[in-house]
């Protein structure tokens, strides 16, 4: 009796880089490379679980950009979607490692502020410091027209803080929505919780 072995060749370089396209597609914002909504979701899920062994505070903080459909409809789509991207990397810029910025479609964007203080007022005035520290990075002037010439946009934030898991992350989300709407009634470019 004679035993044979079969052996099969191929370049499986092609199937990973599918995969890993299937990955990006499914967790990652195809423009900005930001976190979607699933991801985020998960996330944050992951940071009230964090939040809850270790007592510390963490922070949702929804923003929207102030007429950004305005942006869009007169100077086109392109700027428009530079301005998304350079909005991303400025909320980049203004996080911790740990922190996690998504976007959720449109000119919404949602930063998790994870392990932040254990007593609410020192958590409170954290989170507010940062969503401050973002609301004057996304006012400062964009170069976006390729002519040298600066535009202006400007962000209205709502902020929520939580500690553990006694709310599910869609009412956290929720919650920051109703401070952001909140933002947006009283004047546009501010935060509110």
């Amino acid at each position: 009796a004679g035993y044979g072995v079969v052996v099969s060749y191929g370049d499986i370089t092609a199937h990973l880089e599918a995969e890993e396209q299937i990955r990006k597609l499914a967790y990652f914002d195809p423009l900005t490379g930001l976190p979607n909504r699933r991801l985020l979701m998960d996330r944050l899920g992951h940071a009230m679980v964090a939040s809850q062994r270790s007592g510390a505070y963490g922070a949702v903080l929804m923003l929207d950009l102030d007429y950004f459909k305005i942006v869009n409809d007169t100077c086109g789509h392109d700027v428009g979607d530079q301005l998304l991207i350079e909005v991303a990397r400025r909320l980049l810029e203004n996080i911790r490692q740990v922190d996690t910025v998504a976007r959720l479609g449109g000119d919404e964007y949602v930063v998790v502020l994870d392990d932040l203080e254990s007593d609410f007022e020192l958590a409170s005035a954290q989170a507010a410091r940062v969503a401050e520290k973002i609301r004057l990075a996304l006012a400062a002037p964009y170069q976006l027209n390729g002519d040298g010439s600066a535009s202006q946009s400007s962000a209205s934030i709502g902020l929520t803080l939580f500690q553990g898991c006694e709310k599910s992350p869609e009412a956290l989300l929720k919650q920051a929505d109703v401070a952001l709407y909140q933002a947006k009634a009283e004047g546009r470019n501010r935060v509110r919780t």
